[in-house]
């Protein structure tokens, strides 16, 4: 079945590839800083690669190119997580990109669903919508009907097909040099799917905050709020994890003056994400338990300072119909899970994500995974993995479990971001940059970076 998928998969970079244009004009523009404008192109391909559904999706891709004074070497793909996250994601954060790629071209598609390209919503998602690319709460039930009126048209938004979108835009817009493929989280799983289902020629893969082996369900989405809660717990002491649980359990509950009716425990899990407020945990605690919001009023501030200026574009939000589905059909190994399931499982918890919540009674008609899921790529190409001890949201052990299965297929280094978060640009950029820079230059990558010594904090959009 394999070697038919890969038949396809040339019939695919050669036919079904009906209409690509080459880079120009944005239609929406976006400044950023430092270097050159980016160009913009859009190509349309078949709705399902293997031919069993018709219709086409439209894939919009962006290229930010090197800066004149440097000598080109090739192109690096950026390849955003989610799943359901645009390119856009990327577009703060340019210049980090440039610092560790130096001489390559950065190539962002928008991946099917997301940003510019076809939407699984396109009324809802488009940019003339009530809520422009993002949902408003009166277009939700107009969507999800959507996607049960035509359910093979949804369940075509799959990873599979994705990957196969990936290999025909990399075929496409090759040009001459060097190709590497830079992938984070839900990225991660993209582009190992990629590498099974095309093998493409690339020059090396960059997977940033590697997603747990599909093979094992212990950290698959539905347990994030045990993978959160223990991240959470390793920055207390046992002092602190006592007075957090009568913070919690108080009468009077001062911080819902500052958050309202949100759960404390869910915003502190947000704060895990950020190391500069990540490190305030313990403090804000203290405070709380003394009756004072003072330093919670001051990092809410903070944190939706951050959020801001990492989504300034129109097409930055992410796409939710597309996480409810791909995280419902592939990354819930727990379809039956239900409310009061996540209530239970999160009941002594300290720390919680809304993952799982939101994975309870999914509405959308969900996908059966195929015959790629937990599997391994072989071979891979010259891959670096690059993870934080105190990675949220991808744990530091699953993608070391993982990187175990993957080095059977291939060079695999591993370099270990000690005390970094998720997302290695935003959160460490400094280790980053070596990092990655040193991979693509050839030069021995370094097994560990303590980010803690060298966290540049304005790097990480956080005032």
């Amino acid at each position: 079945m394999k070697v038919n998928y890969y038949l396809i998969t040339l019939l695919v970079l050669f036919s079904n590839f009906s209409q690509a244009e080459s880079f120009g004009a944005c239609e929406l523009e976006v400044n950023v800083s430092g270097f050159a404008q980016s160009v913009c192109a859009k190509s349309i391909v078949s709705l399902d690669h293997a031919g069993h559904v018709e219709g086409t999706v439209e894939l919009a891709v962006r290229k930010f190119p090197t800066e004149p004074a440097t000598e080109r070497r090739g192109q690096v793909w950026l390849i955003h997580g989610g799943p359901g996250e645009p390119g856009a994601g990327f577009y703060p954060l340019i210049n980090v990109f440039r610092s560790a790629f130096r001489g390559f071209d950065l190539i962002v598609p928008d991946h099917r669903g997301t940003g510019e390209s076809t939407r699984l919503c396109p009324t809802e998602e488009s940019i003339d919508s009530e809520a422009s690319y993002d949902m408003a709460n009166s277009e939700w039930g107009s969507c999800i009907g959507s996607l049960f009126e035509n359910p093979e048209r949804t369940k075509a938004f799959s990873i599979t097909n994705a990957a196969h979108d990936l290999a025909a835009l990399i075929e496409e817009y090759r040009e001459p040099g060097e190709v590497y493929v830079y992938s984070v989280s839900y990225g991660t799983q993209l582009t190992l799917r990629l590498m099974q289902v095309a093998q493409p020629d690339l020059d090396g893969v960059i997977l940033d905050g590697l997603i747990p082996p599909e093979s094992m369900p212990e950290w698959d989405l539905s347990y994030r709020t045990a993978i959160v809660d223990d991240v959470g717990r390793s920055l207390l002491d046992q002092q602190s994890i006592e007075q957090y649980k009568k913070v919690l359990n108080s009468k009077t509950k001062e911080w819902q003056k500052v958050i309202g009716r949100a759960d404390l425990r869910q915003v502190m899990g947000a704060l895990l994400n950020f190391p500069k407020l990540r490190d305030r945990i313990p403090e804000i605690i203290d405070e709380l338990a003394a009756g004072e919001t003072e330093l919670l009023n001051n990092t809410m501030i903070s944190l939706r300072e951050a959020r801001h200026r990492l989504m300034p574009y129109p097409q930055s939000q992410s796409s939710l119909p597309l996480v409810m589905l791909i995280s419902g059909s592939e990354n819930n190994s727990r379809r039956n899970l239900s409310a009061e399931t996540v209530a239970a499982e999160a009941k002594d918890a300290l720390f919680i994500s809304p993952l799982p919540g939101l994975l309870a009674n999914v509405s959308a008609p969900l996908y059966d995974r195929d015959e790629f899921f937990g599997q391994v790529p072989e071979p891979l190409p010259r891959t670096l993995i690059i993870h934080g001890t105190l990675d949220p949201n991808t744990p530091y052990e699953g993608a070391k479990a993982h990187a175990a299965l993957l080095k059977k297929a291939g060079k695999v280094h591993f370099s270990t971001v000690k005390r970094g978060a998720h997302f290695s640009p935003l959160v460490a950029p400094e280790c980053f940059v070596q990092i990655a820079s040193d991979f693509v230059s050839g030069d021995e990558v370094p097994k560990l970076c303590d980010s803690s010594l060298t966290r540049n904090e304005d790097t990480q959009l956080i005032n």
